[in-house]
C-alpha cells in the first residue's frame, strides 16, 4: 500500500507542474486540466517519492511536479512494476504502459545536474477507471501482469525472405516484448505467401508453441500484402479492440496510419497480433498495446485476476 504525497499538473506543456492536491482522473484522458493528458497511453506520470529523495540527496533542489510526473507516490517502487500493472486510488484505476521516457531536449534539471531521473524512473499509465484523487488518499497495487508467456515473431516480407532487404521490424519486435518480460518462443521471416504464412500460424497455434504470435509486415493495401486476409483464416475470435486500439494510437502520429489493415485474433489458446512492416511504425503500435496483452492473455489462459472497477 503506497499513499499520494503531490497531485500536479501543469496548463500548458513546456512549463512545469505544480502540486494541486485534487484532481478529476478523467478515463482514458488523465488529469483534468493537465496540458499533458489526452488518449495516448501515457495519460498520467508517476513517480516514486524514494527516487525523487534520493535525487535531493545529491544536491538537486527539485520541487514535487518539476520532473513532469502528474502523481508523487510513497511507498511503492513503481518503476520495479512491468507494464500492464493495474494501480487503484479511491475508484480510479491506472493501468501501467511504459516504464521511462527518452527525453527529446535535455531539461534544466538535467543541464544543472548532469542527470534525470524521469527517462529510468518515470511511470507513465492510461486510465480504466476515472474519479478524484488527493494528497494523502492510499494507493495499491491490484494486478500484476504474470510472466513467462511465449512469444512468436513472423516477419511477412517477400524482399526480407529472398536476401534483398534486412529485415528490421521483426527484431524491434522481439526486443520490446523481450523487455517487457516475454520468453522469445521463435521467429519466422516468411514471403508474402497466403498458404505458407497460414500454414505457420496453424503450426505454432496447434502444437501449443506460443502464448502470442506478432506478425509484422504484410497488412498494407498493397497487391501481396495478405497478412490480415491470412490472419482471419485461421481465427476462432476475433479480438477486434486491438486492432482499433493500435490504430486510435497511430493515428495521433500520422494520418497514414487509417491505412494499416491489421487484425487480431483467437486461434485456440494463442493470441494473432499483426504489426505494420515499418520498424518505426511496429514499435509505436506495440508499445501502445503491449502492457493490456498480459491481462489479456491472463483472461485467455484462465489465470486472470478483476480490480474493482465501476
Amino acid at each position: 500500500m503506497g499513499k499520494i504525497l503531490a497531485v500536479c499538473t501543469s496548463d500548458k506543456k513546456g512549463t512545469a507542474k505544480r502540486n494541486i492536491d485534487r484532481a478529476e482522473v478523467v478515463l482514458a484522458h488523465g488529469l483534468l486540466g493537465d496540458a499533458h493528458a489526452g488518449n495516448g497511453y501515457r495519460q498520467v506520470s508517476l513517480l516514486s517519492q524514494q527516487k525523487i529523495a534520493d535525487f535531493r540527496a545529491k544536491g538537486a533542489k527539485v520541487e514535487y511536479g518539476d520532473f513532469g510526473e502528474n502523481l508523487v507516490v510513497e511507498g511503492i517502487d513503481l518503476s520495479s512494476l512491468p507494464p500492464g500493472t493495474l494501480l487503484k486510488c479511491n475508484d480510479v484505476v491506472l493501468e501501467i504502459t511504459q516504464i521511462g521516457k527518452e527525453c527529446q531536449n535535455r531539461c534544466s534539471i538535467f543541464e544543472t545536474m548532469g542527470d534525470c531521473i524521469m527517462p529510468r524512473e518515470g511511470v507513465f499509465a492510461k486510465v480504466v477507471n476515472g474519479g478524484f484523487i488527493s494528497v494523502g488518499d492510499e494507493i495499491s497495487v491490484c494486478i500484476v501482469p504474470s510472466r513467462g508467456y511465449r512469444v512468436w515473431v513472423i516477419t511477412a516480407s517477400d524482399k526480407g525472405y529472398s536476401g534483398e532487404r534486412e529485415d528490421k521490424s521483426g527484431p524491434v519486435v522481439r526486443e520490446i516484448t523481450e523487455n517487457a518480460g516475454f520468453l522469445i518462443a521463435g521467429f519466422s521471416l516468411l514471403p508474402d505467401d497466403q498458404k505458407k504464412l497460414e500454414n505457420e500460424l496453424k503450426d505454432i497455434c496447434d502444437n501449443n508453441l506460443a502464448d502470442l504470435i506478432l506478425t509484422t509486415g504484410g497488412t498494407g493495401l498493397s497487391p501481396r500484402d495478405c497478412m490480415p486476409e491470412v490472419t482471419l483464416s485461421v481465427a476462432h475470435r476475433i479480438v477486434p479492440g486491438i486492432s482499433e486500439a493500435m490504430r486510435i494510437a497511430s493515428m495521433a502520429i500520422t494520418p497514414a496510419a487509417m491505412l494499416s489493415r491489421s487484425v487480431a485474433v483467437i486461434r485456440g489458446a494463442t493470441l494473432i497480433i499483426n504489426l505494420p512492416g515499418s520498424p518505426k511504425a511496429a514499435k509505436e503500435n506495440l508499445e501502445s498495446i503491449i502492457g493490456t496483452l498480459f491481462h489479456g492473455l491472463d483472461t485467455l489462459t484462465g489465470k486472470s485476476s478483476e480490480c474493482a472497477v465501476k
